[in-house]
């Protein structure tokens, strides 16, 4: 219901905006923009995303059943097992679903997200297939979301790369922050779920999992800070490529070695990534352009403008609000983001402090609107029940570490 509501009011707020602009101050174009810019993001959806999406997701979709008959798969689920029994009780024991499950996560933050779209989806079409109440996100579902919404990317090798492009003295310099506030968003989200839940988050798997995990952050963040700053994303690039390949690699020779048709299994697995492919064009179309309506009729900019007058009232550093807008589109708009972190960057310049706050901001979570308009649009559920809270307060909280943590780095 609460998505059903803000998808309204994305269309309403942009209709009030636009009335305002055309009565007030005579702008006899804002409409027109509106319009266009709905045209275009129903082709950006279609033309753009799902339909280079199919030829991903028929590749990996066909890995995934290599990797399930050669018991792959199921090796990853008895891996994380122990942990995903506390975190996803209705999963059984040893279900695929847990190695699915792992191969997106490890895709998502080694910043592979081509193949951690497709890992992803096939983990919420086995979640489905658990799910007793087929329209209504389970609980295991709404925690798989969150976890992906918050991110972790360990690597935000895009950011870095577009960071070179616009001159950045180090481009590698925001790694560190994205990763703090990535980290801290992941965790947020999980407390949120766990709580709702009723997850003992005392359990001692649990403590020592998140210990773990945590203690390997500190690990990469220790390494990568010992290393001179250009080999970053040399180091980065290198190994996140070569850990998927390696994946593919283990499937087939995996495959091969309990005589598996690999080709034919290939196929087999294949033949559904077209299909969810098309499945998801509705939800994306829908989504993407009522925040095209939003975006194109300035109520994202009056906000900023308000909160920026706002925080200065207080008498506080307001240095901050030049990067809001990449903050405010995040949760709605990876692309749209993206597109205000470079405007952010060619307006302040790429290495001034809202060029890299913006950054951090586009490194810090997932697009929480996407991903719940892709995942569960590919599975047909329209009851998500408090999966937008548990992803925009993860995403808030993102927010304000990522101020926090660029103030104690840039400023």
């Amino acid at each position: 219901m609460a998505l059903n509501y803000l998808w309204i009011a994305f269309f309403i707020v942009a209709f009030v905006v636009a009335l305002i602009k055309l009565i007030f101050t005579g702008d006899t174009e804002i409409f027109k923009l509106i319009i266009d810019g709905m045209f275009d993001s129903s082709e950006v959806a279609v033309m753009k995303i799902a339909l280079p999406l199919a030829g991903v997701m028929t590749f990996f979709m066909g890995l995934l059943n290599i990797g399930e008959r050669a018991g792959a798969i199921n090796f990853l689920a008895r891996l994380v097992g122990p942990f995903f029994n506390r975190l996803f009780p209705e999963i059984p024991k040893n279900h695929p679903a847990n190695g699915q499950m792992i191969m997106n996560f490890s895709a998502n933050m080694l910043g592979l997200d081509n193949a951690a779209t497709p890992f992803g989806l096939k983990a919420m079409q086995s979640l489905q297939e658990l799910n007793p109440s087929k329209d209504v996100a389970s609980n295991a579902q709404i925690m798989f979301m969150v976890l992906h919404s918050a991110g972790p990317v360990l690597i935000p090798l895009s950011i870095m790369a577009q960071r070179s492009i616009y001159g950045a003295a180090d481009a590698s310099d925001i790694f560190i922050p994205c990763l703090i506030a990535t980290y801290v968003a992941t965790v947020t989200g999980l407390l949120f779920v766990a709580i709702r839940q009723k997850i003992n988050l005392f359990d001692k798997v649990i403590i020592s999992w998140l210990g773990g995990i945590s203690l390997f952050i500190g690990l990469i963040l220790w390494y990568f800070s010992s290393i001179p700053k250009e080999q970053i994303e040399v180091v980065s690039k290198v190994a996140s490529n070569l850990i998927l390949f390696t994946f593919i690699i283990s499937f087939l020779l995996g495959a091969v070695r309990k005589k598996v048709d690999v080709f034919s299994a290939f196929i087999e697995g294949a033949k559904g990534g077209f299909e969810t492919s098309v499945k998801i064009i509705p939800y994306l179309v829908a989504m993407l352009v009522a925040i095209g309506a939003l975006r194109n009729s300035g109520a994202l900019t009056w906000v900023v403008d308000g909160m920026k007058f706002a925080f200065s009232l207080t008498g506080m550093n307001t240095d901050f609000t030049d990067a809001l807008p990449t903050a405010l589109m995040h949760p709605l708009s990876g692309g749209g983001s993206r597109a205000m972190m470079i405007d952010t960057m060619k307006t302040f310049g790429a290495d001034s402090f809202a060029g890299r706050l913006s950054c951090v901001f586009q490194g810090s979570s997932d697009t929480i609107f996407y991903v719940l308009a892709l995942y569960f649009g590919s599975v047909n559920i329209r009851n998500t029940r408090y999966t937008l809270w548990a992803g925009l307060t993860a995403d808030l909280v993102s927010v304000i570490t990522a101020i926090w943590v660029s103030y104690i780095f840039f400023h």
